[in-house]
């Protein structure tokens, strides 16, 4: 019982009568659907880019796997033996930079908890309904294991936990969309929208419009609202209703809280949109995290304190609330929908 799409584009493909052309392709990269779209009056130009995009995806995703062979497992194998590592400048920045959004986020966003995303089995597109090992859950909230545990000296990796197992599945594909942005934008491409699995990033405009988006409902098919993206801007996506399975009535999902080792079950979804900005993607993939986390009493305090002005959340209970700026610029499907405005 598996949802990929965290938003679904709400595009219309406007051709003909003056208009620049359309080009999409897709792909399925990072465990999930992919979509790079390019307008423009070279087709040639916007298929050769889209591919470098493509290609650059499937890059990350091979280079930075979890669970298959690849720099990211040999670096995690170290940790397990307690010994140092050397890494590519990429893996590095990329340790630093997951820090600190980390610890933005009170570590409740946390790459370092790989050990418990495998024991509850979410490390792989198929997974079972089966409740993990509590001897084993004990063990890995006994040692907490964090992404703060590594030490990044120059190139060199090391970690005074050996409980530390690294997956960058909360942060890649946002890494993802700024890498995007900055290819198609060497590539002399203005306009696009990229879509990894619900993380989305716009570029320019579509035709002189702005590239409009929509929210997926965590419990019925179709958007919850739309929102129209300024060029820069990113929306990322945490719902319950992407990678779950359910167990005598109870659904578990792949945001586990580290605190518990269990699922976070206080929230259905949070969507949150960024600013244009050369980590905008990453931010927006990260930061939706902490807030889907943290629950109904520290969601807010959690937005607040990563600096996020426009929060979409929807309770366990299925209320929206949202921030006055993100309700400014939201058109709510149902226009009869009870939506708590937040401060």
């Amino acid at each position: 019982m598996q949802r990929y799409l965290s938003l679904c584009l709400c595009l219309i493909v406007l051709v003909g009568c003056g208009r620049t052309s359309l080009q999409e392709q897709q792909a399925y990269v990072f465990g999930t659907r992919v979509e790079v779209l390019v307008v423009g009056d070279d087709p040639a130009l916007a298929h050769q880019a889209i591919a470098l995009v493509l290609r650059e995806f499937d890059r990350l995703h091979q280079t930075y796997h979890a669970w298959q062979d690849s720099e990211l497992t040999t670096l995690n194998s170290a940790i397990f033996q307690g010994r140092p590592q050397k890494v590519s400048d990429e893996l590095a920045n990329l340790i630093r930079d997951s820090q600190a959004l980390a610890s933005a986020g009170d570590n409740l966003f946390d790459p370092g908890i790989g050990q418990l995303i495998k024991t509850w089995g979410f490390h792989g597109d198929d997974f079972k309904a089966v409740l993990p090992p509590q001897t084993e859950l004990k063990q890995l909230l006994a040692a907490h294991p964090s992404i703060q545990d590594l030490s990044v000296n120059g190139n060199t990796v090391t970690s005074k936990n050996r409980a530390v197992a690294i997956d960058f599945g909360g942060y890649l594909k946002g890494v993802a969309l700024d890498r995007a942005a900055a290819i198609l934008r060497q590539q002399g491409v203005a306009n696009a929208l990229i879509n990894i699995g619900g993380n989305v990033m716009a570029l320019g405009s579509k035709n002189g419009l702005p590239w409009r988006v929509g929210i997926q409902h965590p419990r019925q098919s179709g958007s919850l609202a739309t929102v129209e993206l300024a060029d820069g801007e990113a929306i990322g996506t945490s719902g319950d209703y992407q990678r779950y399975f359910e167990l005598n009535g109870r659904r578990y999902s792949h945001l586990l809280d580290p605190r518990s080792g269990y699922p976070a079950t206080d929230t259905q979804a949070v969507t949150i949109l960024v600013a244009g900005g050369a980590r905008a993607g990453a931010l927006s993939d990260a930061a939706s995290k902490p807030v889907f986390i943290a629950g109904s009493v520290a969601w807010q305090r959690l937005a607040k304190q990563q600096n996020l002005e426009f929060v979409l959340r929807i309770d366990r209970d299925g209320l929206i609330q949202v921030t006055e700026k993100f309700a400014q610029r939201l058109k709510f499907a149902d226009a009869k929908a009870a939506i708590e405005v937040m401060p």
